[in-house]
């Protein structure tokens, strides 16, 4: 495991690149978002994805949600009516996750068969950054139904095994994840606040 340290504020372009790097060998990243910690691998790469529910502990039938880089990369996984799009337009980049349609490029075993996908674009330059190639996964950096700690020390401890590369920008301010909004309905539902 190695342990990159960099600033939300002064982003170093080669842990970006060395972390895209990873995940496009099927390695996990542990990264910062604008909510979280999260565990992020290639969707395309199954056996990567498995891995990020080996580490979290995480029942396969509890699908994972989709960071994209930016607003106009959602098309790319889900299908996105005029009324959603100006729902999401509002809100993204933000601390939101939107359950929307999903593309079938979008493999099964990210969205546990589902025909829908959580897609999130967070406030957060190095997260979007990391998607910017391919989609990642977007989870909270912690033991399934454990607490959600704040710094990368106290993750690792937690979750008591490697990932493959960590990018420490030191504690974030928020233990809480992403709100949780379905628009796959006739109308929005909040489903985490």
């Amino acid at each position: 495991m190695k342990i990159l340290k960099t600033s939300i504020d002064d982003i170093d372009d080669e842990i970006i690149s060395e972390a895209i790097d990873v995940l496009a060998d099927g390695g996990v990243v542990l990264y910062p978002t604008d909510t979280v910690y999260g565990l992020g691998a290639n969707i395309f790469d199954s056996k990567a994805v498995r891995r990020v529910f080996e580490i979290k502990q995480r029942s396969l039938l509890k699908p994972l949600s989709i960071l994209v880089s930016n607003v106009k990369a959602i098309d790319l996984v889900a299908s996105v009516s005029n009324e959603q799009k100006r729902v999401i337009d509002s809100h993204l980049p933000g601390p939101y996750t939107f359950i929307l349609n999903k593309r079938k490029i979008v493999p099964r075993v990210v969205t546990s068969g589902s025909s829908y996908v959580g897609v999130r674009v967070p406030d957060n330059e190095i997260a979007c950054r990391l998607a910017g190639i391919f989609p990642i996964t977007t989870t909270s950096a912690n033991l399934s139904d454990e607490d959600v700690l704040s710094t990368p020390k106290e993750i690792l401890e937690q979750l008591d095994c490697d990932v493959d590369l960590v990018i420490d920008v030191g504690e974030l301010n928020s233990n809480h994840a992403s709100k949780i909004v379905d628009l796959s309905g006739r109308n929005p539902k909040i489903i985490r606040k």
